[in-house]
């Protein structure tokens, strides 16, 4: 009897052999066939699941993009959750802190999205997938400012569309320099420096 193979199980599982090649030796060797090798499949078996090498970096950017949406919607269910006992200061503290690469998996998988977001810059079939991510890092700092000023930690006035830029971007300057820089940049200092920019927000409430 043939052995059933779950077509959705494979691509991912494709995409995971991307992404360990991609960590090893950069995004650009990612080709077919050293894909294929990672993954123990002939080439013709990675190209019945995906017609082209195009499509098969934009499933996995967007797997991985997927991955780390995942991890932080659990954050974000905790930071939200109406039960009266979460110390809303450090939930979300702890709910930004995970788009930082403040421990090894998250250090690899910020190395991974960067190079798929560098790559983008020249290969348009990726940039759509960039931009949702960025897109939806902002609608999460906005949302957690909106709470954060609704339960009375952050001025009424406050101009929530700008300063949930400001945080966004400082979330993305703190992460390319922690991946590029990791001595210079350790979670200890991470930390401190969101903690800072965080006491200043609800220091003008």
């Amino acid at each position: 009897m043939p052995k059933i193979v779950d077509p959705s199980a494979r691509r991912r599982a494709v995409a995971q052999a991307v992404l360990d090649v991609a960590a090893r030796h950069g995004l650009e060797h990612a080709s077919l066939r050293n894909v294929a090798d990672e993954a123990g499949l002939a080439v013709g078996s990675v190209r019945h699941y995906f017609a082209d090498h195009d499509e098969l970096m934009t499933f996995t950017m967007r797997e991985l993009g997927q991955r780390i949406g995942d991890r932080i919607r659990t954050r974000v269910e905790r930071l939200l959750a109406p039960d009266g006992h979460t110390d809303r200061r450090a939930a979300t503290q702890e709910l930004l802190a995970e788009f930082l690469p403040l421990d090894e998996a998250r250090r690899r998988e910020s190395a991974l999205w960067l190079a798929f977001t560098t790559a983008a810059h020249a290969r348009p079939e990726l940039r759509p997938c960039a931009a949702e991510m960025q897109a939806g890092l902002h609608t999460l700092v906005s949302r957690v400012l909106h709470e954060a000023r609704y339960a009375g930690g952050l001025p009424d006035d406050m101009d929530i569309e700008l300063e949930s830029t400001r945080l966004a971007a400082l979330l993305d300057g703190l992460t390319l320099q922690a991946t590029l820089l990791p001595d210079r940049y350790p979670p200890k200092l991470l930390r401190q420096v969101l903690r800072r920019h965080l006491d200043a927000l609800r220091a003008d409430s």
